[in-house]
């Protein structure tokens, strides 16, 4: 299938999915990570949930990280530009949804790209090669494009892998792993 394709298959599949299900997939999800070898490094950058898009719920991965002492980093975004800036989340950070229902900082200490260890990703659907399909604005492949190659990109779905995504690009950043709430793909 193609991205569009895609994009608009689990969009349909997200939104019928109930509260109950996304939380109890959600917990399922950062239990799952609990798993993986990524606890060793300082800087962790998570997305904030868009509740009206019905996505992975990441206040448990928050409660994770917090509890691990880590250094979280968050995004604010330019949709002039479709970049995005990193701000570290503190207990002084201030979050206000912008235009777009996504959960932001107002501001706060800037991060480099260059300090990111890990990044938690959003996303609609990915393949079984590691490929990713977003909403299609290319906010994450800019910001992976600029991350150390080490950074370990973890992507978060509620849906099994397809077997391939017909249109990747060369510029398109694949994923490390992709958690679901039963299963842990690597592609490393």
């Amino acid at each position: 299938m193609t991205k569009k394709e895609l994009r608009k298959t689990y969009k349909t599949r997200r939104q019928e999915l109930t509260e109950h299900q996304i939380e109890d997939y959600s917990i399922a999800i950062a239990n799952q990570l609990l798993t993986l070898p990524i606890w060793d490094y300082s800087f962790y950058h998570i997305f904030l949930s868009i509740e009206e898009q019905k996505e992975v719920n990441t206040d448990y991965i928050l409660n994770i990280l917090s509890g691990k002492d880590k250094n979280i980093v968050i995004s604010k975004s330019d949709f002039k530009t479709n970049t995005l800036t990193h701000f570290l989340l503190t207990d002084n950070t201030i979050i206000k949804k912008n235009n777009y229902n996504i959960p932001e900082p107002i501001d706060g200490i800037e991060i480099s790209t260059n300090k990111i260890d890990v990044v938690f990703i959003p996303l609609l659907a990915f393949d079984k090669q590691g490929n990713r399909v977003g909403y299609g604005k290319g906010f994450y492949d800019g910001f992976l494009g600029n991350c150390n190659p080490e950074t370990i990109k973890i992507g978060l779905s509620f849906f099994e892998a397809v077997d391939e995504i017909n249109d990747v690009f060369d510029r398109d950043i694949g994923l490390d792993y992709c958690v679901i709430p039963f299963e842990i793909f690597s592609f490393k």
